[in-house]
């Protein structure tokens, strides 16, 4: 399996505050992979600055093989590399539609309209209620529609930043299952994901972060059989 995403001794920092401290993992091609930890251990901030919207102060970032981590985002999601960031960041006041289009900016070929059929079979709330303001829809409906609209780019690889964050255990468990169906379909997924447990059944491999360390890493069943994985993250004794 080629490695489809690099990164390689990651520093970022806010002003002196070291936010992520020197980390490096990859993804390979059609894996999930999951990055684990508590508030404040650097990783949303590891996907902020993948997608260029934060620079490093150390380190590479190398996707497909070309080193990104100087390249604008705007740039860098014509790679074939979208994010759904924490928090969904829908358009409240414009339509479905016109947030799922959005996700398109970059694109100038003749296929928006078959991935935006796409969206709508894989979230069918969103065609039904398409012309409805985005502001409407509960929180479970919008992060379909973050998602959705992330994939109207037709990225390679798919990042998400708490995708549950929020929502009822069934539409957890309905969001968990299309990121399975994203994987099938051959997007590569790099997850991060507050509910670890959940994050770690669909991982190919997971990383841990503490700090803004990666202090424990394997494949998801290794970690959720890990004894400190299962203190920390998943509330057992």
């Amino acid at each position: 399996m080629s490695e489809m995403l690099e990164v390689k001794d990651l520093e970022v920092s806010y002003g002196k505050i070291k936010a992520v401290k020197g980390i490096s993992f990859t993804v390979g091609e059609g894996e999930v992979v999951s990055l684990i930890g508590t508030n404040g251990a650097g990783k949303t901030t590891t996907l902020r600055t993948i997608s260029g919207l934060l620079r490093p102060t150390n380190g590479s970032i190398t996707f497909k093989g070309k080193p990104i981590h100087t390249t604008p985002a705007h740039e860098i999601v014509t790679l074939g590399l979208a994010h759904s960031p924490e928090g969904r960041r829908i358009f409240p006041a414009m339509t479905v539609e016109e947030n799922l289009l959005l996700g398109a900016f970059t694109r100038s070929d003749g296929d928006i309209g078959k991935d935006l059929q796409a969206a709508y079979d894989l979230f069918p709330i969103l065609a039904e209620r398409s012309k409805q303001p985005a502001g409407t829809f509960s929180g479970g409906e919008q992060q379909m529609l973050a998602m959705g609209r992330a994939m109207m780019s037709r990225p390679t690889l798919l990042m998400l930043d708490e995708p549950s964050m929020g929502l009822s255990p069934l539409m957890m468990k309905r969001i968990m299952t299309t990121i399975k169906t994203l994987q099938e379909q051959g997007t590569t997924i790099l997850l991060v994901e507050q509910n670890a447990q959940a994050a770690l059944r669909l991982a190919n491999k997971g990383y841990v972060l503490e700090v803004g360390k990666i202090v424990l890493s394997g494949t998801g069943r290794e970690l959720l059989k890990s004894d400190d994985v299962r203190k920390a993250y998943l509330g057992e004794d």
